[in-house]
């Protein structure tokens, strides 16, 4: 049974309460598909987001400061578990598929530059993917990153740094920018 804790913004914790919110779900979504993950495994992907914080509660565990932020590192890290599992199997074209928006396409300029940062995130490590689609898709600070990947705010720093600088240097190269 899940015990009276609060969420910013929504009352105590109640059996048939879903623990995220629409907002939450459509961020762990974005980082399950930025992270790779095809958009077929992306509800089950959600669910074992669900499911870590149903059972953090149910141990007694103290609901995390920020369960957006929270969520977010653990769909992180579930996309690279399914990285690892996986072999990176999945093709570039299912990625952008899930993140497409349902509206009608924009430009031909934003389709390129899409796939472009797409290619340049999939070539980037496993760790400095990881910070860049918290940091930018995610729209996570970069304390709150350093503090849910148990890692010194410099090395999440160096990590965005050098990230970054190899994703604009790919853009250049593919003439993109």
């Amino acid at each position: 049974m899940l015990r009276g804790r609060t969420r910013r913004g929504r009352g105590p914790y109640v059996a048939d309460d879903d623990p995220l919110d629409a907002a939450q779900e459509r961020r762990v979504r974005a980082v399950l598909a930025l992270g790779g993950v095809p958009q077929a495994d992306l509800p089950d992907g959600v669910q074992q987001v669900r499911l870590r914080l149903l059972e953090r509660a149910a141990s007694g565990r103290e609901a995390p400061r920020d369960v957006s932020a929270w969520a977010a590192v653990v769909a992180s890290n579930l996309a690279m578990d399914w990285h690892r599992a996986k072999r990176r199997q999945e093709r570039l074209g299912e990625r952008l598929a899930a993140l497409r928006p349902s509206q009608a396409p924009s430009g031909e300029e934003n389709s390129v530059l899409s796939l472009a940062v797409a290619r340049g995130l999939d070539a980037l490590p496993d760790a400095q993917r990881q910070v860049v689609v918290l940091r930018f898709y995610a729209d996570l600070p970069v304390r709150s990153i350093a503090e849910q990947l148990g890692v010194p705010e410099g090395t999440v720093k160096s990590r965005l740094h050098t990230a970054v600088r190899a994703l604009r240097a790919r853009l250049h190269e593919d003439e993109v920018v």
